[in-house]
């Protein structure tokens, strides 16, 4: 038996690290010994504050948690290693997985994806976010030449204006109260305002702000018959909106997109491990590496998880290490 040790949610707003034991690798499975993992400021923020709704107890279970909300729980979905032991012609390849902070786990073989070439396992961290990106720009459906608005410059927004700005003659308008973005926003080949600043009569909204007055600003934004795809998910929270005024006259359409089904037109030729190698080959763009805010030993997470889930728009994705 191999030591481990893991990060758990013990109850909202704390945790700690346990030591596990792990069984050595049987036929078909592969041990990874963890080099990186992160953490984002959305679903895992929520998860660790216990705002999870009861009723998305069963819908929001990552594909190795351990526990049970609200706690104690282990929860996670971005892992980057080596795999060390286990199936032969995966030993010695960094792999990207969906497990929990944890430094060393044992996991079917088809769980792991191998990096492509070019891709550094310390840029890899942001595979999962990416996954999310690609599905919202899937569900929006922008083309060549649109007017786009991006709500929201946190890692899943600036991943979404990163993709649609690739769309030859998009203008892409990043948007967040934060005006030290415009930068990010630059980088990342978009433009920036601020909410007060954003340009109107867009042909598709994208909003990954968290905050329902960013919902509010897309509806403004929005042209005659656009769309407004709905990345955000509130937890417990509630979004009001103004569905009376011009809404119905302007015939806007509002989209939800959530990243645990693939959208109905690409489901019958797609699988969610496509669409992770996708996301990962695009990975080789060194400008994503802006979207890392920070970094730490993943034995120091106890005390920071409670920092980085109210760390508000100064938190990226903070990127953890592994001894």
């Amino acid at each position: 038996m191999t030591k481990t040790t893991a990060f758990w949610i013990l109850s909202p707003g704390h945790g700690a690290l346990r030591e596990e034991r792990l069984p050595e690798p049987g036929a078909g499975e592969v041990r990874v010994r963890t080099r990186f993992s992160a953490v984002s400021r959305g679903t895992e923020a929520l998860v660790f504050r216990g705002e999870v709704p009861e009723s998305e107890y069963q819908r929001m279970r990552a594909p190795f948690q351990a526990g049970d909300f609200p706690g104690p729980v282990k929860y996670g979905y971005v892992s980057v290693g080596v795999v060390e032991a286990g199936e032969a012609e995966l030993r010695g390849l960094e792999v990207f997985c969906l497990y929990p902070h944890q430094d060393r786990y044992v996991v079917p073989a088809e769980a792991v994806v191998p990096l492509p070439e070019g891709v550094p396992a310390a840029r890899a961290v942001l595979a999962a976010n990416l996954e999310t990106a690609l599905n919202a720009v899937w569900d929006g459906a922008p083309g060549p030449g649109d007017r786009i608005a991006v709500i929201g410059a946190g890692v899943v927004g600036a991943l979404v204006a990163w993709l649609c700005a690739a769309i030859p003659g998009t203008r892409v308008e990043l948007i967040d109260v934060a005006t030290r973005r415009a930068d990010l926003a630059r980088r990342l080949g978009a433009g920036f305002a601020t909410p007060e600043r954003a340009t109107p009569g867009c042909d598709r909204v994208f909003h990954a702000s968290g905050n329902p007055q960013g919902l509010r600003l897309a509806l403004d934004l929005a042209g005659l018959e656009a769309r407004i795809v709905e990345l955000s998910w509130y937890g417990e929270r509630e979004a009001s909106l103004p569905l009376g005024q011009a809404f119905h006259a302007r015939r806007l359409q509002l989209v939800s997109s959530q990243v645990g089904r693939l959208p109905a037109e690409r489901a019958v030729r797609w699988d969610h491990r496509r669409r992770l190698a996708l996301a990962l080959a695009l990975l080789a763009d060194a400008r994503l590496d802006a979207l890392i805010s920070g970094e730490s030993d993943f034995r120091d997470l106890p005390e920071l998880m409670p920092e980085l889930a109210a760390g508000g728009g100064e938190v990226l994705c903070h990127r953890l290490r592994y001894p």
